[in-house]
């Protein structure tokens, strides 16, 4: 009889998902330094980055959990949490803040019935914030899908909103 893998031990039911991952890691040869790279790629494999599959990287490249964790969470293309269909990023940087970011924030998230951070109930849409997205030329800057879009207004933002989603954001 053969002995079960380590991925077998952890996932009995032998998601495919966590043997490409140990696979992208593999490739790394468990280089610490490559600890964005698998974290991008557990993101695109699993969607979001789940607790224990923070703490199974960190094993596996022999870091502190609280480290996976902090780069995990340093980092605005990281989530922890699963996200929606359609993604809204207000950028909230120094130009961008001077210029609006906060009512267009607070404008989104009253439209959608959520808070940075937080996907709709129905998972139609996911609020998020970012330090600064370097497009400081053209703010308040809005990331809708990723789709950069400048000079935003918190009218021109749930426009757009409601154009897109009509009834549907709201959970």
């Amino acid at each position: 009889m053969k002995p079960a893998s380590p991925v077998a031990l952890l996932h009995p039911s032998g998601d495919k998902r966590l043997k490409m991952l140990d696979a992208t890691m593999k490739r790394h040869q468990y280089q610490q330094d490559a600890l964005i790279e698998i974290l991008h790629k557990a993101q695109e494999l699993y969607g979001y980055l789940k607790t224990d599959l923070l703490l199974y990287i960190a094993r596996q490249l022999k870091l502190p959990p609280s480290q996976v964790y902090g780069v995990a969470t340093f980092y605005h293309l990281f989530s922890l949490a699963p996200q929606g269909v359609h993604s809204c990023v207000v950028c909230t940087g120094t130009a961008c803040y001077v210029k609006g970011a906060q009512a267009i924030l607070a404008s989104v998230e009253a439209t959608a019935h959520i808070r940075a951070g937080e996907t709709t109930a129905n998972n139609q849409l996911s609020l998020m914030t970012a330090r600064c997205l370097g497009a400081c030329g053209i703010a308040p800057a809005v990331v809708f899908d990723g789709t950069v879009l400048g000079n935003q207004t918190p009218e021109s933002v749930c426009e757009w909103l409601n154009h897109c989603f009509a009834e549907r954001i709201q959970g």
